[in-house]
């Protein structure tokens, strides 16, 4: 069975940082690519970062350019999200996916993890 699942969530004032990590099983890790999403309350599921199969290939969003950076040990079958001067917009569920191509598009992720909440104060 695969799984994903999402640690690192919590309280943070504005400033501050998070690291965020999704530990995968039951797939081949390094096939896959691996994004990170966020849905905050009232607002549609959002790509925060993807990062591809071998990690020379990633995607930010505007919003959070300069500030997150996504990376992977296929080693150890974990993806990260170090989330650096968080801002109280940042506040959302934080999902980690899975596909076997390079896609933007939440829909055509394969597997999801069960999200962790990152809340950020002022």
């Amino acid at each position: 069975q695969v799984q994903l699942v999402e640690s690192g969530g919590g309280l943070a004032q504005a400033g501050d940082s998070l690291r965020l990590s999704c530990a995968a099983s039951g797939l081949t890790f390094s096939m896959y690519t691996m994004g990170w999403f966020r849905q905050a309350p009232g607002k549609a599921r959002e790509l925060v970062a993807r990062i591809s199969r071998a990690g020379s290939a990633g995607f930010y969003a505007d919003s959070v350019k300069g500030r997150f950076t996504i990376s992977r040990d296929n080693a150890r079958n974990t993806v990260y999200l170090q989330m650096n001067s968080l801002k109280p917009e940042d506040t959302a569920v934080y999902y980690c996916a899975a596909n076997l191509r390079y896609p933007s598009d939440p829909g055509e992720y394969d597997y999801w993890g069960q999200g962790t909440q990152v809340t950020v104060s002022s």
